[in-house]
């Protein structure tokens, strides 16, 4: 592939969120350890922002849903992944971090989705 076409291929998957698929574990170990730091990156500043802003139970709602509903968008796009890895008849070790991955995003939810019901008990009984 040329490098024009490549780099209008890269910058296309820049804008759009887009992942490639890497081969060797080389790369995919680069890959987390930069998803990695770019989240702790940012985590001080959502730390500042949530200390300021979250002063009681209610206000910690809004942003518990948001996570909640990226969340489970993303482990229901998940599920579809695993249905195609099955399907397809992918390597059992594959299928099986999937089916991990699939649980623990929905154990995920529920925990976040008790999280919610708690911010609004909390407010009701005036915490």
């Amino acid at each position: 592939m040329s490098l024009a076409r490549r780099s209008l291929i890269e910058a296309a998957a820049a804008r759009f969120g887009w992942r490639r698929a890497y081969g060797g574990t080389t790369q995919v170990d680069s890959l987390l350890s930069e998803q990695t730091e770019t989240a702790y990156t940012g985590a001080a500043d959502h730390a500042a922002l949530a200390t300021a802003k979250n002063t009681d139970a209610l206000a910690v709602q809004p942003g518990v849903l948001d996570v909640r509903g990226r969340v489970l968008a993303d482990v229901l796009y998940l599920e579809g992944v695993l249905t195609g890895a099955r399907n397809r008849g992918l390597p059992p070790e594959l299928i099986e971090r999937l089916e991990d991955a699939v649980d623990h995003g929905h154990e995920m939810t529920v925990l976040l989705a008790d999280t919610v019901r708690t911010t609004a008990a909390a407010h009701a009984a005036g915490h």
